[in-house]
Parts: structure tokens; C-alpha cells; sequence
């Protein structure tokens, strides 16, 4: 049986254009929810379907092998069980590079990727945060781990990753990621198949779609000026791009969750570029 993702739409009704919104690992589609209703409001012909990525929100129980191909696979199924042609996707992080690599597919319609502060090279750690937290994916995968289940309520979670060294902020962001069981708060992972799709997002090199798209297709890459993501041999060999199709950007004083940070911003240099 095909594997569709979860996803929801935001928009008006009249909108004509659909368009894939994917987060990065350990969120889910209401990260993003904020931005892509800015996004609409400014334009309203967009129908922004905020997926939720396999192994993530409400997208549980898909079938291994939990990888970047296998999250392209997913979006297919998705296009195809909703009938939608979508003329973009927008990817931020590990959805970014699901973006690109869904991209090199050259699904039918598809116009334009937008990629959110996601370097192309595997090597490039993901962090969760910039500034005082250093804190990344692996060490965060290793505290779930290590806390204790079931949670009394949403407020220990932030509790026990305060007490573990990390900043409050992320303890919040962690506390979309329980669901209420009989006997209490639960996580909603599958920690192995995250620790899977962690390993696919480190191997997968996007490079060649960056440097050679699918005819037709513009990507945009936007880096956060504050993103620590971004060494200078990456920026080096964007500027030495000369396809017409791949074109990098910079966000002024925004951190990695720049569509948190300068949602605004973010929108008005995307509506710039159109």
C-alpha cells in the first residue's frame, strides 16, 4: 500500500497554484504555518499544503527505507492522492534538500523550488539553533532518548531539556512533538527512523540538480545571514554557478529559522524575486 503524507492546506479558496511546503527534521507542517499565511495573504492565488514529512507530526507509520528518495516518494503519492499540480515547493533545512532532490525529478507543472537555508553538501551539520545554542540534531536525538516516558504534561518537556543545557526556546519548539497517550505525554517519533532519514540527509549531495535543473525549473536558494551553515567553498561555488536557473540570496540579520525570526522579510524578498 502507497505511503501518502499528511498535509494541510492554507489559502483561499480561490487559489490556483499549489504549492508543497516541507520542514526540517524533527518539526512538522505547523512550523511553517505562520509564514505560508503570510505568504497567501500577499499572494492569494497560492494554496500552500503544509506537509508533514514521514516520521514526523502526523505522517506515522510510512515504510522503511526512511530517505531522502524516500520522502520524494512520498510527495508523488501525496500529488497524486490530492489530484494537485504544484508550480512550487518550498523547503527549509532537511525539507529544503527534499526540495531540491523532489525537483530533480522534474514533476509535471513544477516551476519554481524555494530553498530555505539548506547547503547543498552533506558534511554541513544541521544545528538547530544558532548564537549561544550549538545544540544539534544528533544531540537533541540523544536526549529524546534519554527522557523518561510517559511526560506528565507538554511543561516537562521543556523541564527536561532546560535541565540537559538547552535553551528554553528549544525545549518549547520540542513540546509539538508529544501526543497524549492513556498513560500520559509521548514522543511522536520513531527515533530510529529519524536517526535513518539524519543519515540520508548527511550522505544526499544536491549539487548536480543545483548546478544542471530540470529545463524550465528556477531554484532559489535563501541563506541566513546569521546561519552557520554556510562555509565559504559552498558560497564560493554558488558564485561560480552560470546556469541562468540557480540563483542564492541572503537574508539580512536572520538566524537558521529565518522564517520564524523574519517572517516578513522572508516574504517580501520572495515576492521581490517573482
Amino acid at each position: 500500500m502507497t505511503f501518502v503524507p499528511h498535509a494541510v492546506a492554507v489559502g483561499a479558496d480561490s487559489a490556483t497554484v499549489d504549492v508543497l511546503v516541507l520542514h526540517g527534521i524533527l518539526g512538522s507542517g505547523r512550523n511553517l504555518r505562520t509564514f505560508a499565511q503570510r505568504l497567501a495573504q500577499v499572494r492569494p492565488e497560492l494554496r500552500l499544503w503544509l506537509v508533514d514529512l514521514r516520521n514526523h507530526g502526523d505522517s506515522q507509520g510510512a515504510p522503511p527505507p526512511h530517505t531522502i528518495a524516500a520522502c520524494c516518494d512520498d510527495l508523488d503519492a501525496l500529488v497524486a492522492a490530492k489530484a494537485l499540480r504544484p508550480q512550487w515547493v518550498i523547503g527549509h533545512s532537511f525539507g529544503g534538500k527534499v526540495a531540491v532532490a523532489w525537483t530533480g525529478r522534474a514533476p509535471a507543472g513544477l516551476q519554481r523550488a524555494w530553498v530555505l537555508d539548506s547547503p547543498p553538501a552533506g558534511y554541513v551539520m544541521a544545528k538547530l539553533a544558532d548564537g549561544d545554542a550549538a545544540d544539534n540534531v544528533e544531540r537533541v536525538i540523544a536526549t529524546l532518548r534519554q527522557i523518561p516516558q510517559p511526560l506528565a504534561g507538554r511543561r516537562d518537556v521543556v523541564t527536561e531539556f532546560t535541565a540537559r543545557g538547552f535553551p528554553e526556546s528549544i525545549g518549547q519548539w520540542m513540546t509539538n512533538n508529544v501526543r497524549e497517550a492513556v498513560d500520559g505525554f509521548r514522543w511522536v517519533f520513531d527515533l530510529n527512523a529519524i536517526d535513518e532519514m539524519l543519515v540520508s540527509y548527511l550522505a544526499t549531495d544536491t549539487w548536480p540538480i543545483l548546478e544542471a535543473p530540470p529545463p524550465g525549473v528556477r531554484i532559489d536558494v535563501i541563506r541566513a545571514e546569521r546561519s552557520q551553515r554556510w562555509p565559504p567553498e559552498v558560497l564560493a561555488r554558488f558564485a561560480a554557478m552560470r546556469n541562468g536557473q540557480t540563483h542564492l540570496h541572503m537574508l539580512p540579520n536572520a538566524g537558521h529559522w529565518l522564517h520564524v525570526e523574519r517572517t516578513d522579510a522572508l516574504v517580501a524578498l520572495m515576492v521581490g524575486l517573482l
